[in-house]
């Protein structure tokens, strides 16, 4: 009799693992469903947009406004050379659509200030109607061809800065990952308004408030064949 209502447990056990397991999976299946759709709450983040660049393919910028979105931030450069091949149709395509817009120039902390602001203003034109330029700073000076000291990079950022607010005549955007911000805290030596990332919550990696955030990195829409980067503004 003990044999059995040993079995009997066991059974049970197994049984309630084989349900937390299957329910565990579901729970998992229904965020990723759920984070390739969700964006914010408009009646909370009014002004909502996308930050788009050649990886994204053709993009229907009409289909974005109709998705709610007021903007486009495009991908320009990054660092001295990299030119994105489709900025300056997209640039023609989101204004035909009636959406402000932006340009993006990705910073690379082993290349000069005059080489990256020679570059980027090859492909931004001046242009009084072009919202505030952003500074995407994602990499790290570690694995430079040549070593490059944090004060240098640091150095040649805030040159860049400059010379980019020189041509476009507004300041910049400080468009911050987590990882720069950890290593360097950039966020505390800057007076720029600052865009922050993090999928689905409002992120807190930095003890200033931030203006645009990155609410939604893979954001699946009719906008794009590609996943969107979808983008809030700070009410």
């Amino acid at each position: 009799m003990a044999r059995k209502r040993k079995s009997g447990a066991r059974k049970w056990r197994l049984y309630l693992l084989a349900m937390a397991i299957l329910a565990g999976m579901a729970a998992t299946l229904w965020y990723w469903w759920d984070i390739q759709h969700w964006t914010p709450d408009e009646g909370t983040y009014p002004d909502q947009g996308v930050a788009i660049s050649q990886d994204n393919g053709l993009v229907g910028f009409v289909t974005v406004r109709a998705l709610g979105g007021k903007f486009a931030y495009l991908q320009a450069s990054t660092g001295s050379n990299g030119k994105d091949a489709r900025f300056a149709e997209n640039l023609a395509a989101a204004r035909d659509a009636g959406l402000k817009v932006g340009a993006l120039h990705r910073f690379d902390p082993c290349q000069s200030a005059d080489q990256q602001s020679a570059n980027f203003v090859t492909m931004v034109p001046r242009d009084a109607t072009l919202i505030p330029t952003a500074i995407v700073l994602d990499r790290l000076n570690d694995g430079c061809p040549e070593a490059v000291s944090d004060a240098a990079m640091e150095s040649e950022l805030l040159t860049l800065i400059n010379q980019i607010e020189m041509h476009v005549g507004k300041p910049v955007i400080i468009k911050l990952s987590k990882q720069f911000e950890e290593r360097f805290g950039f966020s505390n030596t800057i007076e720029r308004d600052l865009w922050l990332s993090r999928d689905r919550f409002v992120p807190r990696y930095t003890d200033r408030p931030w203006l645009l955030w990155s609410a939604n990195r893979a954001l699946n829409s009719e906008a794009a064949q590609a996943p969107v980067e979808w983008v809030v503004v700070q009410p």
